[in-house]
């Protein structure tokens, strides 16, 4: 619904835990590399893993190293096959969060999804809700479009959501901003909203 008749709404949407179920970035890991070589990366990696959840350890760093590690080297063709075929086939969305976008594109409300998560499995997800604004981490290719395991952007988390909605969408006071998100990295992005909504 448009709440103020001179601003478009823009609905801004969290993507892991609030429109999907589960954290996509250990699940597109598990889809590609099978269940077994998914957690014995991340077993190899779960010293890392601690210092971060005790806050010793940036979040984004300790996220490009595991995604190095498991696509390091890989053609962005045959990566962005992958987030196709892991978007249209194993991802489970909360219903719940299915209906508040349904509702605002009902409405004609402007919609984007914000995440932390990779651009490249966002867009076919998005696209599968009829959503084509997306932000998020981007990766980075050497120039025979090999991903070299590093991310092009920062990883799109707390306050770089925040940044980067204010980079696609820098005019604020041209829309009144509805903000949906479960975690503390979407604190900064719910601070920044007129109107917010916690999943819990």
């Amino acid at each position: 619904m448009n709440i103020m008749n001179h601003k478009i709404t823009l609905a801004a949407f969290d993507f892991d835990g609030t429109i999907t179920a589960k954290d996509t970035f250990v699940e597109i890991i598990r889809f590609s590399k099978g269940t077994l070589r998914c957690y014995a990366g991340f077993l190899l990696f779960s010293p890392m893993l601690v210092a971060m959840k005790l806050k010793l350890y940036p979040n984004g760093k300790v996220k490009q190293q595991i995604f190095s590690f498991f696509f390091k080297g890989m053609k962005l063709t045959e990566f962005n096959k992958i987030c196709e075929s892991f978007a249209y086939r194993s991802v489970a969305c909360n219903a719940h969060i299915i209906k508040y976008i349904e509702q605002h594109q009902k409405y004609g409300n402007k919609i984007v999804i914000i995440s932390a998560s990779v651009e490249n499995w966002l867009r076919p997800f998005a696209a599968k809700l009829g959503i084509s604004d997306v932000i998020g981490t981007k990766l980075e290719t050497d120039e025979n479009g090999i991903l070299t395991g590093k991310f092009a952007s920062a990883n799109c988390y707390g306050q770089e959501k925040v940044n980067r909605l204010l980079e696609k969408f820098p005019d604020r006071n041209d829309y009144y901003l509805i903000a949906y998100g479960d975690s503390c990295g979407d604190r900064e992005l719910l601070a920044f909203a007129d109107k917010r909504v916690l999943i819990k």
